[in-house]
């Protein structure tokens, strides 16, 4: 039985076309689903994950912010007025941050890392260096001025914009990078290959956390 079913399933198996060609066949109909059939699919799982470190770092802005006014007057923080603060969250500014991380930095950042690998795809020395500039002469400013348009949009002061690019920007940039730089290059020459992808997210929520800060001022 074992060998007529072994001999069923391969007659099934049986392709009547010659072998180069049925390599130009599946090459053609993956490239047709790519382009035609599937066309561009949008990166949910980078976004989401983006989003949900944007809302860590905009949270944890807020309550060091409302902490640090309330610790001003010197006096100690009875647990109503802790609970107060806790409560007393901005979710309008927590929303820009959220959506800002889902619509633009995820899939933006996704695309850039997608870009990356395909223009330098050897895991060399000169290659990691290369990503680690580029990551902060190009993406490091196309993201401050994102997140700043953004923000601004969603208060409805584009006209302040110029000004906020003037007086925000250029430190923002400076700060980005004295943290990204040892990070990154910690994390392609200490942290281990399975580890990176949390190192990094530990990196975001903190970067997160000084954008929100940044877009208060």
């Amino acid at each position: 039985m074992d060998a007529i079913g072994n001999g069923c399933w391969g007659l099934w198996k049986w392709n009547p076309l010659p072998q180069s060609r049925r390599r130009r066949v599946r090459r053609n109909s993956g490239s047709a689903g790519a382009t035609g059939g599937g066309g561009y699919r949008f990166p949910v799982k980078q976004a989401l994950t983006a989003a949900s470190l944007a809302l860590t770092g905009d949270t944890i802005a807020q309550l060091s912010n409302r902490w640090k006014k309330a610790k001003e007057g010197g006096d100690n923080i009875s647990q109503d007025e802790l609970w107060s603060h806790l409560s007393d969250h901005d979710w309008l500014r927590a929303l820009r941050m959220t959506s800002y991380g889902l619509l633009l930095y995820g899939p933006g950042s996704y695309a850039w890392y997608q870009c990356l690998d395909h223009f330098l795809p050897k895991p060399t020395v000169q290659n990691l260096m290369l990503k680690v500039l580029l990551n902060q002469i190009v993406l490091g400013p196309c993201v401050i001025a994102v997140v700043f348009a953004w923000n601004n949009l969603w208060q409805r002061r584009l006209s302040e914009l110029p000004e906020k690019y003037r007086r925000d920007a250029l430190p923002t940039l400076l700060y980005g990078f004295r943290f990204w730089i040892p990070v990154s290059v910690l994390n392609f020459w200490v942290v281990p290959l399975q580890t990176r992808v949390a190192f990094m997210s530990m990196g975001s929520i903190f970067w997160n956390f000084y954008l929100s800060s940044t877009m208060t001022k």
